[in-house]
């Protein structure tokens, strides 16, 4: 059908929600990120909507080779983002449905990009964080410094970081394992005024009948009152509470990932910078600047979470000066 071509990147209408329903309540149950639960809702909804709103119980490999063949061919989207779809998919008919799919053959993979990661140099790097002011500029501070992950930095708890060791522990990583890396020295005042202002605003939201913040899994469960304590706060909370849409109650969260965007994009126009960078490009350049000076491949992939040393290899192709490290004849004469 025609409106099929219009699927990727939309919000879909869908009738009969029992089964999407059974979805969110398993992805609550293994307690799933709320970012997770909705790309996986909004794919699924995809799929059913692709498929002229069918049960998924009377649909199997054919209907899925097709979805995702489609959202190749027609949608032309990304590899990952292939991937992703797959994943909701199979998300719904293994965890919800207790069904094994068979062998999806014959499905159009998108092509995988191979991008050389956007590296800052030292220089663009000390010139885009000078360029931002107060909380904003300590986040992007400890992106840079830390190799954190945006969500990563956003989603610090007072308990992670450890000013006596100059270290931080890093909680909800992509890979679901913790891991450490350092605290930089040159941050330890200023983090530790910054949590003194957050500290006044937590204990005013308590006066108020406020002050609980999302826990993680089940131990708001386990500690009731383990929400209200200073050291389960979020680092870089919320100017202003809001209601959490899982359940209903108004509490502060931490700082949407969308303010720090803009700040760092306006920040690289600022300076005149031309190269497509991001918060995440100052991660790419934490472990960069690493390898740069000398320090071992497998401790910058320690530092970065990396499961694979393969995947922190890539940055060995940046630090070559030229193409491939190779001299150009023309420097030569």
């Amino acid at each position: 059908m025609d409106t099929n071509q219009n699927l990727v990147g939309k919000v879909v209408p869908i009738h009969g929600t029992g089964i999407l329903e059974q979805v969110r309540n398993v992805i609550r149950l293994k307690h799933y990120s709320l970012r997770t639960e909705q790309t996986y809702m909004q794919w699924i909804k995809r799929f059913i909507f692709f498929n002229g709103n069918r049960q998924p119980s009377h649909m199997g490999e054919k209907e899925v080779s097709n979805f995702l063949t489609h959202l190749a061919v027609k949608g032309k989207v990304s590899a990952s983002t292939q991937n992703q779809a797959f994943n909701a998919i199979l998300f719904l008919y293994r965890e919800v449905l207790k069904q094994e799919l068979g062998w999806i053959k014959d499905v159009q993979r998108a092509k995988k990009s191979k991008h050389i990661p956007v590296v800052f140099t030292r220089e663009e790097a000390k010139k885009i964080i000078e360029r931002l002011e107060g909380t904003k500029w300590l986040m992007v501070s400890l992106l840079y410094g830390c190799g954190l992950r945006l969500m990563e930095c956003l989603r610090l708890r007072v308990k992670d970081i450890d000013f006596t060791y100059n270290q931080i522990t890093i909680r909800d990583t992509k890979g679901n394992e913790d891991r450490v890396t350092m605290l930089p020295v040159s941050l330890k005042e200023p983090l530790k005024r910054h949590l003194q202002r957050v500290r006044a605003l937590h204990e005013q939201d308590l006066k108020e009948g406020f002050g609980r913040v999302a826990l993680p899994f089940a131990l708001a469960r386990k500690y009731p009152n383990a929400d209200k304590e200073w050291a389960w706060q979020y680092v870089f909370p919320a100017a202003k509470r809001s209601i959490d849409p899982r359940t209903g109650i108004e509490r502060r969260h931490h700082v949407l990932e969308a303010v720090l965007q803009r700040a760092v994009k306006s920040a690289i126009r600022a300076v005149g910078i031309t190269k497509p960078g991001s918060c995440h490009t100052f991660r790419h350049s934490f472990a960069t600047h690493l390898l740069e000076s000398g320090y071992d491949i497998r401790t910058v992939q320690e530092l970065l979470g990396h499961k694979d040393v393969s995947t922190t290899m890539i940055y060995t192709h940046v630090i070559n000066k030229g193409g491939k490290g190779v001299l150009s004849p023309l420097d030569t004469i």
